[in-house]
């Protein structure tokens, strides 16, 4: 039996005192009772939302986060399968959807405004009620990507969806990571069908409630959707609604369906004196909190996947070497929980899966690998042998951008979200990730990810949002019976990666190794630009949404 509060935090931990997230009686912060299904890539994801779109019906109730969009994003690759085609048959039946997507900075600064607002118009030209949301701090986003379903006739059908996958294009790739067929352009090593990697967390149960809870409670926050005047007046030009319409009565939580129990962690920044969010007026850190906690019962192995793997600190920065008695981690950055734990367990593993590329270009790009290259500097200082990062490429050699926001820990407590490990998501954006703690869980998911990028993942048909199970067969597990044991798949990831690297390094002659795992490269920008580099980090990349306080206490 694992014990719920050694792994997860009480309501007091989370330590929004403002959130309704959590029950109103006692210190429990979770719910029991849930059924979990991790949809590896985003085509099997789409699928399943698809499915799930088209059987609802009047008096349904749908409602959606995103940080990108696009209206004509096909969720099965087929004509009549666009967003706005599903959602617009949906009003048409009478269900009632809801969509809270972030407006977006300029596309002149990079960023996609215009192809928010276009899903945001369409959308309610079909009847959805969309609001364009920049509540945030400056230079900050909605970076929440979640949907939920309930159902006006049969509560147990009702679900939710939380993780990393936009309903945006580039995200609809499978386990052959050949791309998307409606691309968007990455950066060059990518080519023009980025490969993509990333999972989405389907959840049923009484946990849909708490999902719902965190749309509702920004749907319901009375600040102006956004401050800037100038925006003001193109939404009148434009005539955007910008007063969004109560929901209805929120309904009793689903019943249960499983025996998973599922803790929602988030992220909101604090917005300053009298800018606060109604829910959480001095902003929510309960995914630093949450990751905090786990961390320190890591004993074997820690897993990671992640967009994003930064430290603002060097190696030779850390003002402590030995394990902590209070609950916030020492140092100013995500790294320093996971380099306390390796000090405090000699036996204790980590394995991180990043990009092998970051999506910038220029110093932007030098930013983003002057933070990857000091996150990775600290734990190979501290743990030398005893932990490892890797890239994935498919079959072509074209390396895989990896946009999954996955942490397992000794196959018993498992996180599915949006938030990367950087400063940026534990303080700055808003972010949601679901931490389940099931070892059935944990166990299939890391195994059904090594299997992929191991070359071992059979092709099967798309599975969930139906009732039915994507868990691995028992003739699947065989395949990767060497990875059920920590050291067992860290040896495995290491043998594999180094096979691959040397067919490479041979001019890629005779038959190409099986798997996709490459050793990534332990690289940082040239000297010249890295005073730039570490300004762009702090300022642009990676800036710290805490109050003043904690960044003085160094705490979360």
């Amino acid at each position: 039996m694992v014990d719920e509060r050694a792994w997860l935090l009480t309501r007091t931990e989370r330590g929004n005192p403002d959130t309704d997230i959590d029950p109103p009686d006692g210190d429990v912060a979770w719910s029991t009772g849930n059924r979990t299904l991790a949809h590896i890539d985003g085509a099997s994801y789409f699928e399943a939302l698809h499915r799930v779109l088209e059987a609802t019906r009047a008096g349904d109730l749908v409602l959606f986060t995103d940080w990108m969009g696009d209206a004509d994003l096909r969720l099965t690759g087929e004509p009549g399968s666009e967003v706005v085609e599903v959602i617009g048959r949906a009003e048409q039946r009478g269900v009632d959807v809801r969509g809270l997507v972030w407006r977006s900075h300029t596309d002149q600064a990079g960023f996609f405004a215009k192809n928010n607002r276009h899903l945001g118009e369409q959308l309610s030209r079909r009847g959805a009620e969309v609001s364009l949301d920049m509540r945030v701090r400056p230079g900050g986003s909605h970076h929440q990507k979640f949907v939920v379903v309930r159902h006006a006739d049969d509560p147990s059908r009702d679900v939710a969806f939380v993780g990393g996958i936009d309903l945006a294009r580039n995200r609809r790739d499978d386990q052959h990571h050949e791309g998307d067929p409606q691309a968007r352009p990455l950066t060059a090593e990518y080519g023009e069908r980025a490969p993509w990697h990333d999972v989405q967390l389907e959840l049923r149960g009484p946990v849909v409630r708490d999902v719902e809870t965190t749309f509702r409670e920004r749907w319901d926050d009375p600040a102006l959707l956004t401050r800037a005047p100038w925006r003001r007046v193109a939404d009148a030009v434009r005539r955007v609604e910008t007063d969004p319409s109560r929901l209805p009565a929120q309904r009793p939580a689903p019943p249960p369906v499983g025996g998973v129990t599922v803790q929602l962690l988030r992220a909101y920044p604090h917005l300053g004196p009298g800018r606060g969010y109604a829910f959480a007026r001095q902003g929510e850190r309960s995914v630093a909190r949450g990751y905090t906690k786990a961390i320190r019962q890591a004993q074997e192995l820690i897993y990671v996947e992640d967009q994003f793997f930064w430290s603002h600190r060097t190696q030779h920065n850390v003002p402590w070497r030995r394990r902590s008695d209070d609950n916030e981690p020492r140092g100013n950055d995500v790294v320093a929980a996971l380099e306390q734990q390796l000090l405090a367990r000699p036996g204790l593993r980590v394995v991180v899966v990043v990009p092998r590329h970051p999506d910038k270009d220029g110093l932007n790009r030098a930013a983003q690998r002057l933070a990857r290259h000091r996150a990775l500097a600290r734990l190979y200082d501290v743990a030398p042998g005893r932990v490892a990062a890797y890239s994935i490429e498919n079959r072509a050699g074209v390396p895989v951008y990896v946009h999954a926001k996955v942490c397992i820990i000794d196959d018993t407590w498992a996180t599915t979200g949006s938030d990367n490990f950087n400063r940026r998501s534990w303080t700055h954006d808003s972010e949601l990730t679901a931490a389940v703690l099931d070892p059935t869980h944990a166990a299939t998911l890391r195994l059904r990810l090594a299997a992929e990028h191991l070359g071992r993942l059979r092709t099967r048909p798309a599975s969930g949002a139906d009732g039915t199970e994507d868990a691995l067969a028992t003739d699947e597990l065989d395949e990767v019976a060497d990875c059920k044991s920590a050291e067992g798949m860290f040896e495995a990831f290491v043998q594999h990666a180094e096979r691959l690297d040397a067919w490479h390094a041979g001019g890629r002659v005779g038959e190409r190794p099986p798997g996709h795992l490459r050793t990534l490269p332990f690289q940082q920008p040239p000297r010249r630009v890295r005073p730039l580099a570490r300004f762009l980090l702090a300022a642009v990349h990676d800036p710290d949404g805490r109050p003043r306080q904690m960044r003085r206490e160094h705490s979360y």
